[in-house]
Parts: structure tokens; C-alpha cells; sequence
């Protein structure tokens, strides 16, 4: 099950990357103006930062089977996973704000807003699919 959680962590990395790159691609870093990013960027920043260093931890597991790494990687998995949530939250409340005020020009955009809806869904879902293998791998299921 350590290695069908790792995949599952890659992948959940490699969509989360696409999200990022879009975000830095849109403008991510500037910090003035109406298209400026509504994410704080020790939310943003730190969420990545904490996945790859989770993701890290748990390759250094599943090669070296550390039972303490195994539930060091996924406290820091529930940290990123509280951010992720956040920055969801965020991102949700500020479509719905732009939702509501119909005929907002697309480059007056934070750059979180042109991320597409399925990625996040897929980045999400995948999260908590992650998330699971790994509490179950911790746990002992499936060794």
C-alpha cells in the first residue's frame, strides 16, 4: 500500500505543480493592483513547500521502511492538506463573489481564477485519496 500511496502523492504533486505554474503564469507573485492574487503567500508558498517535503519523507519511508517517517509525513500531509483547504475555501468565496458581480473584465483576475474547475476538482480529490492511503499505510493496513 506504500507505493500504491506514493504514486498517489506524485500525481496529486504533478496536478498541484500545473495549478502553481498556472498561478505564477497569471501573475501569482504580484501583490498590487485589481488582478493581484488573493492568497496569502505563506498560504500559497508554504502548501507546495510542505507537499514536496512530505512527498520526500514518505519516498525516504517506502525506501528505507522507518516506521517513525511513515507518521512524520503524514502529520506534515494533514498540515498541507488544512492549507489546501483553505486555499479551496478562498478560491471558492472569490468565484462566487465575481459570480455575483457578472461582467468583471477576465484580466482584472486573481491568477488563482483561471484555474480550471476539473483540475482543482481532480487536485482535490486526489488529495484526499493520498491522504487516505497514507493515514491507512501508517496504520499497518495492507503491510
Amino acid at each position: 500500500m506504500r507505493v500504491v500511496a506514493l504514486i498517489s502523492w506524485i500525481v496529486t504533486a504533478l496536478a498541484g505543480a500545473i495549478l502553481f505554474s498556472i498561478w505564477l503564469s497569471r501573475g501569482g507573485l504580484r501583490r498590487q493592483g485589481p488582478a493581484a492574487s488573493r492568497f496569502p503567500p505563506t498560504l500559497v508558498l508554504g502548501h507546495p513547500i510542505l507537499a514536496v517535503t512530505g512527498l520526500i519523507l514518505w519516498i525516504v519511508y517506502v525506501a528505507s521502511d522507518t516506521d517513525g517517517l511513515r507518521w512524520v509525513a503524514f502529520a506534515v500531509l494533514v498540515v498541507v492538506a488544512t492549507l489546501g483547504f483553505t486555499m479551496a475555501r478562498l478560491w471558492r468565496q472569490e468565484r462566487a463573489a465575481r459570480a455575483a458581480a457578472a461582467g468583471a473584465d477576465r484580466a482584472d483576475l486573481p491568477p488563482e481564477q483561471h484555474f480550471p474547475v476539473a483540475l482543482i476538482g481532480l487536485h482535490g480529490l486526489l488529495a484526499v485519496i493520498t491522504l487516505v492511503l497514507v493515514l491507512l499505510t501508517a496504520l499497518g493496513v495492507g503491510d
